[in-house]
């Protein structure tokens, strides 16, 4: 059997060059892997394959610039190659998952109705399979030696600064699926809502906290803000308005905040007093709590809106399952692969990963303790450390995020603040040199760093007030 396959493959080979023309070993290589299919691994060929060649017609070379060029296309691409093993059988989840939202806002349909439907195109494995083999009809000599990779740490400079804070900059988010609307909150208790596209421009700041802002999440929609405080109370905003429309007081400081990502009538709340609670967004009642060793410094949720990620003070991690009918939770598990002892700064939970080829999660604490685990959902998010990367240690509560997934190189690239005033990249697979590129800007600590959705501006904030947005460089 095994002989009479390899007999039909090298046929199928011998058909297809004589219908093209010759063909270079590696590209053939590419069109025998097997059909993708939700099991199999090995689509790393196949992916290469579609990134690398470009067609001659005008329409293909449009389609290839726009994902080179961080395109809606592109978007819709790096959505399916981050999907889980079990894509298909998953809900919707918007801003997490590769799926889009089955009613997302009118903004979020007017932004990427052409990557959704890519994206979905992109889904039938079978389809994609079939494509490589019509795909290679029009390639020349010169396309196939063409490398369409950027780097995801290149920058070309500034977009746009937004200096018109007095206080410390604490966090910063752009809103969920889109590449142009940004928010930060500060250290004076103000959030200040900006769109980065041209010319930038602030549109609401919302004040109404005594205290400075520890967190904030976007609705799934946009349409809301819920922010968290060290003034004990967490807030409800309309973003087109900029009205305070709720208002919940807690008896110790509100330290992180999440809407749920299914659920989005559920709002998690982390605080000082060892808690987590689950409030609900249209009463403001808190409808569920659980207690741990010590207070919730920062947490994240899976896409699947089933598990929670919660870091503590002590430096230990936790996998919490939740409810996303009843809003109940329970501990799952205690994690104490992180060797650190001072404040989880950072969990931030990512669906896929190329050096994992599963979920995976980072986790960034205040000591420069940098690690990156993967994730089995179906254990109740049993946390396997995968590498780790020690810093100098942090004065400020520095945050970490994960960089786009943009290279084909081996490794897994994330970007962090520094007290230097610098932009740092590192590459957690690499034992040595781990820094590939820092960004020069900054008068004060950088503390936050964020990127939009379409993964080509990256903003950073610092101590002194200043938030810059960053433009990635385009492919040449």
């Amino acid at each position: 059997m095994e002989l009479e396959k390899e007999l039909e493959e090298i046929n199928l080979g011998m058909e297809i060059e004589k219908t093209t023309g010759p063909m270079d070993p590696e590209f053939l290589s590419c069109l025998l892997q097997p059909p993708i299919s939700h099991h199999d691994t090995n689509y790393v060929a196949i992916r290469r394959l579609l990134l690398h060649r470009k067609a001659q017609s005008s329409d293909a070379i449009d389609r290839r610039k726009e994902w080179k060029c961080n395109g809606k296309g592109y978007v819709a691409y790096r959505n399916y190659i981050r999907r889980p093993s079990n894509w298909e059988s998953q809900p919707s989840t918007p801003g997490h998952s590769g799926h889009w939202a089955s009613s997302p806002g009118p903004q979020s349909i007017m932004l990427e109705t052409d990557s959704w439907s890519s994206s979905r195109d992109l889904r039938s494995d079978s389809q994609a399979y079939n494509r490589r083999i019509s795909f290679s009809s029009s390639m020349s000599d010169t396309d196939r030696q063409v490398r369409f990779v950027e780097p995801a740490y290149s920058f070309v400079g500034m977009h746009c600064i937004f200096d018109n804070c007095k206080a410390s900059v604490t966090i910063l988010k752009f809103g969920h699926m889109r590449s142009d609307l940004l928010a930060y909150g500060a250290s004076d208790g103000t959030i200040t809502i900006c769109h980065v596209s041209d010319p930038p421009s602030v549109l609401q700041q919302l004040k109404g906290h005594s205290k400075a802002i520890t967190d904030f999440d976007f609705s799934s929609n946009n349409q809301y803000v819920a922010s968290s405080s060290m003034d004990k109370t967490v807030r409800v905003w309309e973003v087109s308005k900029g009205h305070c429309i709720r208002v919940v007081y807690g008896v110790s400081s509100q330290l992180c905040i999440r809407f749920h990502p299914v659920n989005n009538n559920l709002l998690l709340v982390g605080n000082a007093n060892k808690e987590i609670n689950v409030i609900n967004f249209s009463t403001g009642r808190v409808i569920s709590k659980l207690l741990f060793e010590d207070e919730i410094s920062a947490m994240d949720n899976d896409h699947t809106g089933q598990l929670i990620f919660a870091g503590d003070a002590l430096g230990c991690i936790y996998t919490v399952s939740i409810n996303s009918h009843t809003g109940s939770i329970s501990r799952s598990r205690k994690n104490r692969s992180i060797k650190s002892k001072t404040p989880i700064t950072t969990v931030q939970y990512r669906t896929f990963s190329l050096v994992a080829r599963c979920p995976v999660l980072l986790v960034c604490a205040q000591d420069g303790n940098i690690c990156f685990f993967s994730v089995a959902l179906e254990v109740q998010g049993y946390l396997t450390l995968v590498c780790s990367l020690k810093l100098a240690p942090r004065v400020h509560s520095i945050r970490a995020s994960f960089c786009p997934l943009l290279s084909l190189e081996k490794g897994e690239f994330i970007v962090s603040g520094s007290e230097d005033s610098n932009v740092y990249f590192y590459d957690l697979t690499r034992p040595k040199h781990t820094c590939v590129n820092k960004l020069q800007g900054h008068g004060s600590p950088v503390v936050g760093v964020a990127w939009n959705h379409g993964e080509n501006l990256l903003a950073s904030s610092d101590s002194g007030g200043t938030v810059i947005v960053w433009k990635r460089a385009k492919s040449s």
